[in-house]
């Protein structure tokens, strides 16, 4: 018996290591998925740095309760129920999100988004969808380069019709 009680003892300081060291957390409720549906969504968190993991909601909310601070406090009994995945982002906060959301759209009524803790602060389900539309940091910096850009160029369209416009003129 003891030895049940050690091991439940690990998972919950590995899952309260889990959420304080990753910058976002986000449950799912994934009844209904394939085998082959929950392999592609765990193939697609790896190749993102995102850790997809099932663990028993009891264990979920010891080691939520254990981490200090009352932004897990939402990890309890009312919301924390059925079958739970949970996706921690470590490098990028906004990419479980964006996956999971992405996932959701290809496979309708398959998963649930519940909620989630994204650096430091609690998001519902309303709050993670907005999170997930929200463009990655790549296209928001190529966005700006085009903003940037789009003056000098129209710029030097303008002194290039000027200068052909003045050839014309001065052939004729």
């Amino acid at each position: 018996m003891s030895n049940a009680i050690e091991m439940k003892s690990a998972v919950v300081s590995e899952i309260a290591e889990k959420l304080e060291k990753a910058s976002s957390v986000i449950v799912v409720d994934y009844k209904g998925l394939t085998v082959e549906q929950v392999t592609d969504l765990r193939s697609k968190m790896r190749e993102a740095g995102v850790e997809y993991k099932v663990y028993k909601n009891t264990l979920v909310r010891r080691a939520a309760s254990a981490i200090e601070g009352d932004v897990y406090a939402n990890f309890n009994d009312e919301l924390l129920v059925g079958p739970n995945a949970i996706a921690f982002g470590y490098e990028d906060p906004v990419a479980p999100a964006r996956i999971l959301k992405a996932f959701m759209d290809k496979n309708p009524n398959k998963i649930t988004l519940k909620m989630g803790v994204v650096e430091g602060e609690f998001y519902d389900e309303q709050k993670i969808v907005a999170l997930a539309e929200i463009p990655s940091r790549e296209e928001l910096i190529a966005k700006l380069l085009g903003s940037l850009k789009a003056p000098m160029s129209n710029f030097v369209y303008l002194l290039d019709a000027i200068a052909k416009k003045q050839e014309e003129a001065t052939e004729a």
